[in-house]
């Protein structure tokens, strides 16, 4: 499903996980309005934690079995170096 125009990254994002829990599952609730009749499991939204909120905490038989953070795709420039080393070719004598 394409992204809808003029939406922010984090909107284009959560409409990615929402879509990837769904075909997994998973019944997508707002932390206002849980439901936990809905589904065998729920993927409740920007649910808060003793540490903080969270994009989504997974629950099945009203139990937390999950969180999920997402995160910023690294670039090309902010990704960690590779630490493979590149491999070299030695000519034989």
């Amino acid at each position: 499903m394409p992204p809808m125009p003029n939406q922010n990254p984090e909107q284009v994002a959560r409409e990615r996980i929402d879509a990837q829990l769904r075909a997994a599952g998973w019944a997508i609730q707002d932390k206002d309005a849980i439901d936990f009749n809905e589904g065998e499991g729920q993927a409740v939204r920007e649910y808060t934690t003793d540490c903080g909120p969270v994009d989504y905490v997974l629950f099945v038989d009203r139990k937390p079995v999950g969180i999920t953070e997402a995160k910023k795709k690294p670039s090309a420039k902010t990704s960690p170096p590779s630490k493979t080393r590149p491999r070299t070719t030695r000519k034989r004598s």
